[in-house]
């Protein structure tokens, strides 16, 4: 079985914007990369509400937020891992941390050389590693304060994280080329956007393994 991680905040949680609670195990879009995928591929979900990269979060308990204090813990808890993939950088967009597209592009690459440092692949190797820009941010409701100058930022994303991806030797996608924010805040997935992500990530998914065990 082709072992997957999916590390990420709310969007990978599947937090739905309509009603704040958690979508359905087959609506969120790791759960839609799982049955897309098949039996031979075991999808685990590692997700938190407000992750950030490398940021602590003075507002939502300090150092729980940072995404990388936990991922090597995570790694090692699933070891052997055949990929890794890391969709966050939406949270450090909030005003409170004051970081430019820019660094949070950079801050993804010290996520990616845990992962490479990590011997959580197979014979102590490196897992195959996918990082994801986040679709930019819509037109924000109740969240416009906590991401105010956010949006223009958000934009910005895909283009800095593609340049890590070819820095480190990643695989990258933009889900901004096949999803949206929701319009209702802005900020968190609709259902069909869940759906649509899951799909376009097993494709990569499949053509990341065939490519490696041609």
């Amino acid at each position: 079985m082709i072992e997957v991680l999916c590390y990420g905040d709310s969007n990978t949680y599947g937090r739905d914007p309509h009603t704040s609670k958690r979508y359905p195990g087959d609506i969120r879009w790791p759960g839609v990369l799982q049955n897309t995928l098949g039996s031979d591929y075991h999808i685990i979900e590692e997700a938190l509400n407000g992750r950030t990269t490398v940021w602590d979060d003075p507002v939502r308990g300090h150092t729980k937020r940072n995404g990388s204090l936990y991922l090597l813990p995570c790694l090692e808890s699933h070891t052997p891992l055949d990929m890794v993939i890391i969709m966050l950088g939406t949270n450090d967009l909030k005003a409170r941390f004051s970081v430019t597209a820019y660094d949070i592009a950079e801050s993804m690459g010290f996520l990616i050389e845990i992962v490479q440092r990590s011997k959580s692949g197979h014979n102590d190797g490196t897992p195959e590693i996918l990082i994801m820009a986040p679709p930019p941010l819509g037109t924000l409701s109740e969240y416009a304060d906590t991401f105010s100058g956010g949006q223009k930022k958000s934009k910005d994303l895909a283009e800095h994280y593609k340049r890590t991806a070819t820095k480190y030797g990643c695989a990258f996608f933009d889900t901004g080329t096949v999803i949206r924010s929701s319009q209702v805040d802005g900020l968190h997935f609709d259902p069909e956007d869940h759906a649509l992500l899951g799909q376009a990530v097993a494709e990569i998914v499949k053509k990341t393994w065939r490519v490696k065990n041609v």
